[in-house]
């Protein structure tokens, strides 16, 4: 399809995509659905383990056979290169979008081939990934800064979604960055969800209810929120917290929780949406411990729901949450400082500082952000040119 009244085909490339992962499979479905809005044709190539082809409201969603990549808890990724690239010959996208800076960054020289103009959407930081992974400081900056510089001259442009997630490409002088932020659901994440029953079934009456909603990975430093909890059981304060999501760290957090008779429960993944919500909104505090979160798609939908958090200094959240929450040094006994700083806030003035900071980032804007840096129409179709394209 070519670049006509009647939209743009912008075809999507992503790994590390599962039923039960986080925020880019919501970030993946909220765009996709605001293509489809603005009159555009996405589709949305991701591994899984068998070939299917659907329509859904995010558009078209092809996946492809990936292995699973060992040590990740089930994230496969798209290897067949040939396969992919017969899809694309097939599909013959206006646009190329890729979510993925490791395996699919060949996908860059194929759309300079093909005449496509191509996007690489920057959803972590490489630098700080291999620092969690154990590289020491310069050898990260060193490979991060080649593969980075691979990447930037691959594609045409480099989408990052914070000025933070920036900075490792304006460190090698990349021309081609656009900043294009991500957004949150305001309606199914909203302080209205907050439910007496639901934190009654977490803590009782005069406990303090942490939450944390992440997966389970190396990178997440979910650990941290343990720390937290147990430095502020020392110090005194009745805190209880909740964990959702799941991942490869999962069972060593059990076993942690078990040895150290901590007051804190695994729910794994939680499939329902408003279930979640309802989870967040009723909590106290939410932890986001991760130190190389580029946006914290979790974190915006606690506040979202009223709930303050408590965020790594190192991440790109300090200037996400803003004084809707606290920033924290990587350690426990920081995190306990952070959290007992928002507890000392006004819970009236904390719910609502929440709620109004969240409301900066609706999906509205940031589908407008993406399609302008596809220098594509932001615009809903007329009536009368959807009748024309369906005839």
């Amino acid at each position: 399809m070519s670049a006509t009244a009647t939209g743009l085909r912008i075809v999507r490339l992503a790994n590390f995509v599962t039923p039960s992962s986080g925020g880019l499979r919501t970030a993946l479905r909220h765009l996709g659905e605001g293509y489809a809005v603005a009159g555009h044709h996405p589709v949305l190539i991701v591994p899984g383990p068998r070939r299917e082809d659907r329509w859904t409201s995010q558009g078209r969603v092809i996946t492809l056979p990936g292995p699973v990549l060992p040590g990740t808890g089930g994230y496969r990724v798209l290897l067949d290169r040939p396969a992919l690239a017969r899809l694309l010959a097939e599909l013959r996208p206006d646009r190329l979008e890729v979510s993925d800076r490791s395996t699919l960054r060949w996908t860059g020289d194929w759309a300079r081939r093909h005449g496509v103009p191509s996007m690489m959407v920057s959803h972590e930081s490489l630098d700080g990934l291999l620092r969690t992974w154990g590289l020491p400081e310069r050898r990260a900056r060193a490979l991060a800064d080649r593969l980075n510089s691979r990447t930037a001259q691959a594609y045409t442009t480099v989408a990052c979604t914070t000025e933070w997630a920036a900075a490792e490409f304006r460190r090698i002088g990349a021309r081609t960055l656009v900043r294009t932020p991500l957004g949150v659901d305001l309606t199914a994440c909203h302080p209205g969800l907050r439910s007496r029953a639901v934190r009654a079934r977490y803590a009782e009456r005069g406990e303090v209810l942490l939450v944390m909603c992440s997966r389970l990975s190396v990178e997440k430093c979910p650990e941290r929120a343990l720390d937290t909890l147990a430095e502020l059981r020392r110090r005194g304060v009745p805190a209880r917290l909740v964990i959702a999501g799941d991942g490869p760290l999962r069972e060593r957090l059990a076993a942690r929780v078990r040895a150290e008779r901590l007051p804190a429960v695994l729910l794994g993944h939680l499939a329902g949406r408003e279930e979640l919500s309802a989870l967040l909104a009723s909590a106290d505090v939410a932890v986001a411990p991760g130190p190389v979160e580029t946006f914290g798609l979790a974190a915006l939908e606690a506040l979202a729901c009223g709930t303050p958090v408590a965020v790594s200094r190192s991440s790109a959240l300090p200037a996400i949450v803003g004084p809707a929450g606290s920033v924290a040094a990587d350690d426990g006994p920081a995190f306990a400082d952070a959290v007992q700083d928002l507890l000392a806030r006004p819970e009236r003035t904390r719910r609502a500082t929440a709620r109004d900071r969240a409301e900066r980032y609706g999906w509205p804007q940031a589908v407008a952000a993406f399609l302008t840096a596809h220098r594509a129409s932001t615009a809903a179709p007329a009536a009368s040119a959807v009748r024309r394209a369906a005839a």
